[in-house]
C-alpha cells in the first residue's frame, strides 16, 4: 500500500465529502508518464471487455444495445472523474437486470432513464449523509442471496437467445417465464445453438488453456461473429439472429437503419426519449411517485455493488477507497448518464479486476475505457451489427455463473447458523420469484432483524452474588448488584432491562453496574427509565454506577439525576459502594 495514501474521510476529519477524492489523491501523489502508459493500456483492455458486455446487458434489459454503450461511456467517465475508488470501472452490470426489466416493461425506456436519474440523486444524498460505511454492514447472507437469485434470473433470460427459441412474449413472473420457455423448446434453432455453444466453449476454455492476458470475450465473440457470417453465406438455410437483424434506429435523415447508430451519446431530456410505442413520457408527480420505489432499489443495489467493488479493488492493490466519495461519484454518473441515453450503472467487479490485472492504478484507466467504447461506437458500429445474439447470451451465461458464487452459496447452506441460512434462502427466493423491489426491502428488514438478534445475544443483566472484585467487602444485607453488559440498542434493551423486573422483590437498594455498556440508544434509554421507575415505585433506591461517556451524556440530556433516597448516579463502583453503605447505615440508625 502507498504510505502516502490516506483515506480522504480520515485525512480531512470532519470535512464534507466531495466528488473526485480518488483523482485528487492521484494528482497529489504525482502522475508520471509511466503511470499514464499503464493506465492507457489497461483502459483499452477493459474497453474490449466492456464493449460486448454493455450491449448484452442492454439487450437483457429489453432496451436497444446502444444504450448500454452510452451507459459505459457517460456513467463510466463521470464516475471515474468524481468517484472515491482509484481503480473501479463503472458501467451497466448484471445485478441490475432483474430490477430494470419490470421498469422497462411498465414505463419503457424513458421511465428507466428517469428512474436512474432519481437513483442518482438518492446515491448522492447517501454519500453526503456519510452512509458509505453503513452500506458495508449489510450482512453477507443478504448480499449473497441477492446475487445468487439475480444470477438465476439472468441465466434463465438467456435461454431464449442461446437456443434461438421463438417466443412471442416473455412474462415478468419467473414461474410463467420458465413455463413459456419450456413450451417453446420445440422451436430450438440449430444455427443459434451452434454459435452459442461455440462461444460458451471459447469463453470457458480460452483463459484456462491459452492465456488470461487476452480477454476471452474478445476471442470468443470475434470467432463466433466470423464463423456465423461465413456459414450464413456458404451454407444454405444457415441463419442466425444478430444485433443488426433484431434492432434498428431512426437515422438523422428520417430513414430506418439496422443495428446501432454510428453517433456519440447526444444530450436530451430522459423522459422525452421515445418509448416502445414511439411516444415520450409526460413528466408528472404521480409518475415520480410511482418510480420512487424502483429508484430506491436501484440506488441501494448500486451502492452495495459499487462499495463491494471498491473493497475488492482495495484488496487487490492495497489501497483505501473513500466510501462516501464513491457514492457521490456513482450518484453523479447515474444522474448525468440518462441525459445522454445511459441507464443504471455501478462499479463492476469483473471489469475492475480486469483493469487491475492489466496494470490500471488510477481513475485515468477507467476514463480511457469509456473513451475506447466511444471510439468503437463512432468507428465500429456497422461491424457490431453482425454480433450474434446467441454469442451475447453465452457471454451473459458465464457472467451469471460467476456472479452466483455457487460454491460459497452451497457452503453457507452447510456451515452457517440457521438464522443466516433462513435469511439467505429468503432473499434468494424473493429475488427469483418476486419483484426485486420487494426483495431489497425484505433484505433490509431481515438485516435489521438479524442485527437485533445479534445485539440481544450480546446484551445481558447478571446478578452478582457474594464478593465483587471491584468492591472492598461484600454488600450489606438488602443491597444487590446487577452487571449490565453489552450495547443497549433496540432489540437488546428490553432483554437487559427485563431481568431487573424482579430485583425489587429481594432488595431495598439496587446497584446497576453500567461499566459494560458502551452505548445506549433511545430504545435503551426508555427501557432503562422504565426499569428505574418500577423499582422506585416498589420503594427501592437505584444507584447507577461507572457509566461510560456516551450513556452518561444520553442520561444527562434525558434528565436522569440524583434524587435523595431514590436515585443516585456515581462515577465509579467504589463511589456507589460507599454511598450504599452510608444509606444502609442511616436506615439502621433511624430504626
Amino acid at each position: 500500500m502507498n504510505p502516502r495514501y490516506q483515506e480522504p474521510s480520515q485525512a480531512n476529519g470532519r470535512s464534507w465529502p466531495g466528488p473526485g477524492s480518488a483523482l485528487r489523491q492521484v494528482w497529489r501523489e504525482g502522475y508520471p508518464l509511466s503511470a499514464l502508459r499503464a493506465d492507457v493500456m489497461a483502459g483499452l483492455v477493459v474497453g474490449v471487455v466492456a464493449l460486448p458486455l454493455s450491449m448484452a446487458l442492454a439487450i437483457a434489459c429489453n432496451v436497444p444495445p446502444q444504450y448500454g454503450l452510452y451507459t459505459a461511456i457517460v456513467a463510466g467517465a463521470v464516475a471515474a472523474l468524481t468517484g472515491g475508488s482509484r481503480t473501479s470501472v463503472t458501467g451497466p452490470t448484471a445485478a441490475f437486470v432483474v430490477v430494470l426489466l419490470p421498469i422497462v416493461s411498465q414505463y419503457g425506456l424513458p421511465g428507466l432513464l428517469l428512474a436512474t436519474n432519481m437513483a442518482g440523486v438518492i446515491m448522492i444524498a447517501m454519500g453526503l449523509a456519510r452512509m458509505g460505511r453503513l452500506i458495508q454492514f449489510i450482512p453477507y447472507p443478504v448480499t449473497t442471496g441477492f446475487t445468487a437469485g439475480i444470477a438465476v434470473v439472468i441465466a434463465t433470460l438467456q435461454v431464449k437467445d442461446f437456443l434461438g427459441l421463438h417466443v412471442e412474449h416473455m412474462p415478468q413472473e419467473y414461474i410463467e417465464r420458465v413455463e413459456v420457455l419450456f413450451k417453446a423448446l420445440p422451436s430450438t434453432h440449430g444455427p443459434d445453438v451452434l454459435i452459442g455453444v461455440l462461444t460458451l466453449a471459447l469463453l470457458i476454455a480460452w483463459p484456462k488453456l491459452v492465456t488470461r492476458k487476452v480477454p476471452a470475450a474478445l476471442i470468443a465473440l470475434t470467432v463466433a461473429t466470423v464463423v456465423g457470417w461465413l456459414l450464413s453465406r456458404t451454407v444454405e438455410g444457415f441463419e442466425i439472429a444478430t444485433i443488426g437483424g433484431r434492432f434498428s434506429y431512426t437515422a438523422t435523415d428520417g430513414t430506418t437503419a439496422s443495428g446501432i447508430p454510428q453517433l456519440p451519446p447526444l444530450l436530451q431530456w430522459p423522459w422525452r426519449v421515445p418509448g416502445a410505442d414511439g411516444q415520450p413520457l409526460s413528466l408528472s408527480f404521480p409518475l415520480i411517485r410511482d418510480l420512487l420505489g424502483p429508484a430506491f432499489t436501484i440506488a441501494m443495489l448500486g451502492a452495495i455493488e459499487s462499495l463491494l467493488c471498491a473493497v475488492v479493488a482495495d484488496g487487490m492493490i492495497g489501497s483505501k477507497h473513500d466510501p462516501d466519495g464513491e457514492l457521490i461519484g456513482q450518484g453523479l454518473g447515474n444522474l448525468v448518464g440518462p441525459f445522454f441515453g445511459g441507464f443504471a450503472a455501478t462499479g463492476a467487479v469483473a471489469r475492475t479486476a480486469t483493469n487491475i490485472r492489466a496494470g490500471g492504478r488510477t481513475p485515468i484507466a477507467a476514463l480511457v475505457h469509456a473513451l475506447f467504447v466511444l471510439a468503437s461506437v463512432l468507428i465500429l458500429a456497422p461491424l457490431l451489427s453482425y454480433l450474434p445474439l446467441a454469442a451475447l447470451a453465452a457471454l451473459l451465461l458465464v457472467v451469471a455463473w460467476n456472479m452466483s458464487e455457487a460454491r460459497h452459496f452451497i457452503r453457507m447452506l452447510r456451515v452457517a447458523p440457521r438464522s443466516d441460512v433462513a435469511v439467505l434462502l429468503t432473499c434468494f427466493g424473493l429475488t427469483v420469484l418476486m419483484d426485486m423491489v420487494i426483495a431489497v426491502g425484505a433484505g433490509v428488514i431481515l438485516a435489521a432483524l438479524l442485527f437485533m438478534q445479534r445485539m440481544s445475544a450480546l446484551s445481558s443483566t447478571k446478578l452478582v452474588e457474594g464478593h465483587h472484585p471491584r468492591m472492598l467487602a461484600p454488600l450489606p444485607e438488602g443491597v444487590v448488584l446487577y452487571e449490565v453488559a453489552g450495547p443497549l440498542f433496540f432489540g437488546a434493551a428490553e432483554k437487559a432491562a427485563g431481568a431487573l423486573a424482579t430485583a425489587g422483590e429481594r432488595a431495598s437498594v439496587v446497584i446497576l453496574d453500567l461499566a459494560g455498556v458502551p452505548v445506549i440508544d433511545a430504545t435503551g434509554l426508555v427501557a432503562l427509565e422504565s426499569a428505574i421507575k418500577k423499582l422506585q415505585s416498589a420503594g427501592v433506591m437505584v444507584v447507577l454506577a461507572d457509566c461510560n461517556a456516551q450513556p452518561m451524556d444520553v442520561m444527562q440530556k434525558a434528565g436522569i439525576h440524583d434524587i435523595p433516597h431514590k436515585l443516585a448516579v456515581c462515577k465509579t463502583l467504589s463511589e456507589a459502594e460507599m454511598l450504599v453503605r452510608l444509606v444502609v447505615h442511616d436506615k439502621l440508625a433511624s430504626n
